[in-house]
């Protein structure tokens, strides 16, 4: 199943980005004490990277505002997308869907050389964390981006960046144990820090294509990305 995910995901990024975005594609890796899971990125081509470090403050869609939203209103509404899954070709959620739809899917299409009808069976990982901030009203706190990568150095841009979990943090993780925001692999939200050396997160595109709980090692962060919630 998750060869089979995999094979058909390079499949249909290379048909519709290209070949520079299907070479450039991340696959999930195995979490330490957690099954194989499906955990991915949009990678888009080399140009893109140069855009997110010489323009990163307006990156992922626009320059930071103040919200009236709380980070307990952002996780209700991540955990209640928890069992989301996506169908047999990879696609198929609203969070792909609406991103395919919107301003920031046309704005990032062009940027990486692809077309907006790619995001539908795309990795989403970073799109759930996309949606959970549109939904919420949070967007200018949290970003929008189809690459996680991106989504990061916009955190770091704008000065919210950092190494401490939050309950509501957007956390990006490296399955090789990098710390290097370019080695960025996926994306979700902080639940809580246990206290063990793990964190509980929301993410989506994890499992076996689903919004799920899970508990990460945080060996396996990079960073944090901190929204300026309401208190």
């Amino acid at each position: 199943m998750f060869e089979h995910r995999l094979t058909h995901a390079r499949t249909a990024l290379r048909a519709t980005l290209g070949a520079a975005l299907a070479a450039g594609a991340v696959a999930g890796g195995v979490a330490a004490g957690t099954a194989a899971h499906a955990d991915a990125d949009v990678r888009p081509p080399a140009r893109a990277a140069h855009v997110a470090q010489t323009g990163a403050s307006g990156e992922a869609g626009e320059r930071t505002q103040a919200v009236k939203v709380t980070a307990a209103q952002v996780l209700a509404t991540a955990r209640a997308q928890i069992g989301t899954t996506e169908n047999a070709a990879g696609g198929g959620t609203k969070f792909q869907d609406w991103y395919a739809g919107s301003q920031r899917g046309a704005e990032t299409a062009a940027r990486d050389g692809g077309s907006t009808a790619s995001y539908k069976n795309a990795p989403w990982c970073s799109m759930f964390v996309s949606w959970v901030g549109e939904h919420t009203g949070a967007r200018s706190q949290i970003g929008w981006d189809a690459y996680t990568v991106t989504h990061a150095k916009w955190f770091e841009a704008n000065h919210r960046w950092g190494t401490e979990a939050k309950p509501g943090a957007v956390v990006f993780f490296s399955w090789s144990g990098s710390k290097s925001l370019s080695a960025i692999n996926h994306v979700g939200f902080v639940v809580k820090d246990n206290g063990d050396g793990t964190i509980s997160t929301i993410e989506g595109n994890t499992g076996n294509g689903k919004v799920e709980q899970r508990t990460r090692p945080t060996s396996q962060v990079v960073g944090y990305g901190y929204p300026t919630y309401a208190s």
